[in-house]
């Protein structure tokens, strides 16, 4: 069944995700391929649909509960996209939150070359575009924001450079990306490549404890990159210096973080974090790989309950 879904021209028959549009056979499709339709739960509205940054055609998608009393916003990791993120969007529902989630460019059913981006500032201007998003569909304040890896760079790099916004709630970074692992050989790698190849291949690891999520990811999903963009690496040196001399922020971000993370260095990112932020709030996971959002259910259920605690109403 998966071979049906064609981001490209999935994307095409989407309308704005403010307008309320019936879905294709398509898109119906990919949302019952990735569980995004929900069909265990009841009074749920949703919808799909897209909007335009820069020059990329962004996907995004909705869910509210009957009576919603604040949002969650959720930014994805790299190799990522929303298919993969239902556990978070059903927390987020049983929480009562209206949810809202976005592909990044070149990810997902987004526009944009594959697993790429110029700079990472266009990561921003998504972000600012989710924000205008929850606007026009008027989601209740406050807007909790979530980030996955890269998505919590991409919040990170808000909270760091952005003014404090009264529209805004607490922020969660789940194993948020700062340096990645093994950092120095990798730059020295890009340097010596990067005159000569534009892409390399990818390869995939085992950055999660369930297993099935792993097989999913490695063999069934039709959205996964498999090259790793020489860009994408440049824009991220370019982007860790910008990170590491901000100014301190008067903050308080939610950091969830797994010890067993192979993916970032989480024991450079931390003190950095700690150094950057007021009193971040920091749950550390001696057992957990760097894929929170797909973890095991006993993790998830950890550090959601540490979650529900400091977001209940």
């Amino acid at each position: 069944m998966s071979e049906r879904i064609q981001p490209d021209l999935l994307r095409e028959q989407l309308g704005a995700l403010r307008d309320t549009t019936a879905l294709s056979p398509e898109a119906r499709h990919y949302q019952a391929y990735y569980g995004l339709d929900l069909p265990q739960r009841r009074n749920i509205h949703s919808r799909l649909g897209r909007f335009r940054v820069h020059d990329y055609e962004v996907v995004a998608q909705a869910w509210w509960p009957e009576q919603p009393h604040a949002s969650l916003l959720i930014l994805h990791g790299y190799y990522d996209h929303m298919g993969l993120y239902r556990h978070v969007v059903e927390w987020g529902l049983d929480m009562g939150f209206a949810v809202l989630a976005c592909d990044l460019p070149g990810h997902g059913l987004s526009s944009g070359p594959q697993a790429s981006i110029n700079e990472f500032d266009e990561y921003q201007a998504v972000l600012n575009g989710l924000f205008e998003q929850a606007r026009q569909l008027d989601l209740p304040r406050p807007w909790h924001l979530l980030g996955q890896s890269t998505g919590g760079a991409i919040l990170l790099d808000h909270l760091l450079h952005q003014p404090q916004s009264s529209e805004l709630g607490r922020t969660i970074l789940l194993a948020p990306l700062i340096r990645p692992r093994a950092w120095l050989r990798s730059r020295l790698s890009y340097e010596l490549v990067r005159r000569f190849v534009q892409q390399i291949p990818r390869s995939f690891s085992d950055n999660s404890s369930d297993t099935r999520f792993l097989q999913f990811v490695q063999t069934e999903d039709p959205l996964q990159a498999t090259i790793l963009p020489t860009s994408w690496v440049g824009a991220l040196s370019r982007w860790i210096p910008r990170i590491e001399s901000a100014p301190d922020s008067t903050q308080s971000p939610l950091i969830i973080q797994g010890e067993a993370d192979m993916t970032v260095d989480w024991q450079h990112n931390l003190p950095v974090l700690q150094r950057k932020f007021a009193t971040p709030e920091i749950l550390r996971l001696p057992a957990a790989r760097h894929h929170l959002v797909n973890e095991s259910e006993e993790l998830r259920q950890r550090y959601f309950a540490f979650l529900r605690e400091r977001l209940k109403p």
